[in-house]
């Protein structure tokens, strides 16, 4: 933001002193969507367990199943893509409690984020792979995927991070697209459908069969007995 302002603000007093004075001020609402942009606004986060919360603000693009979906263990997954344009938050949130696995970086091309399927296999992406807490199974995958505009990826997590649902891990800078990946064996029901305008961790895309929750595995892990002496 800062070196955004200091850039538009050069190019206003340039405007202003070498043409009309008043045309300098077309940089004003430039600034203040600048400013906009970089938004990172407060959210409730449901203490449901069961419920995939949105990784992002958008719209639903694309609804559709994985036959085969390496980011979650290889077998078959629904897949929810959210268009972002550059009127959105772009603060990118998890959908659920997990311990990050992995954290998959691929340099590509920069195709309009519309163009759904090309925009997911072409473009630079970053995926963040969370394991359901307590197992090494993968309960979900976010992708950030940048377009035709957005040009850097921010992730803030590294594997071993524990996060929980709605809690924030980066963004991608102006207009871009996010995928939410859902392991079909923990029989997913999608609540969302193509069309509908999302809000990153309040608008829950599916439900799952179980709970997903780091506070679930911490307070097993606590109320399991201590070994005996003998047993030591």
């Amino acid at each position: 933001m800062v070196i955004g302002t200091v850039v538009l603000v050069a190019i206003g007093l340039a405007l202003g002193y070498f043409t009309w004075w008043p045309l300098g001020l077309i940089v004003i609402p430039v600034i203040v969507w600048l400013f906009a942009f970089f938004r990172d606004p407060e959210r409730p986060i449901t203490d449901d367990c069961r419920a995939m919360v949105s990784p992002a603000d958008g719209l639903v693009s694309d609804v559709g199943d994985v036959e085969a979906c390496d980011l979650v263990g290889g077998g078959p997954a629904v897949r929810i893509g959210i268009f972002l344009n550059v009127f959105n938050v772009h603060v990118n949130r998890s959908p659920c409690d997990g311990i990050v696995s992995n954290v998959v970086y691929k340099k590509g091309k920069f195709v309009n984020a519309l163009s759904h399927a090309q925009a997911s296999s072409d473009n630079e992406s970053n995926t963040v792979i969370l394991l359901e807490p307590g197992t090494q199974d993968a309960v979900c995958a976010v992708k950030q995927i940048v377009g035709l505009i957005a040009r850097r990826i921010v992730c803030t997590v590294t594997p071993g991070d524990a996060v929980r649902r709605g809690e924030r891990f980066g963004m991608i800078k102006f207009g871009s697209r996010t995928e939410l990946y859902i392991p079909k064996r923990l029989a997913p029901t999608v609540l969302t459908k193509v069309g509908a305008k999302v809000r990153g961790g309040i608008d829950v895309l599916a439900t799952v069969d179980r709970d997903v929750s780091c506070r679930v595995t911490a307070a097993s892990s606590s109320a399991a007995p201590a070994p005996s002496a003998a047993t030591v």
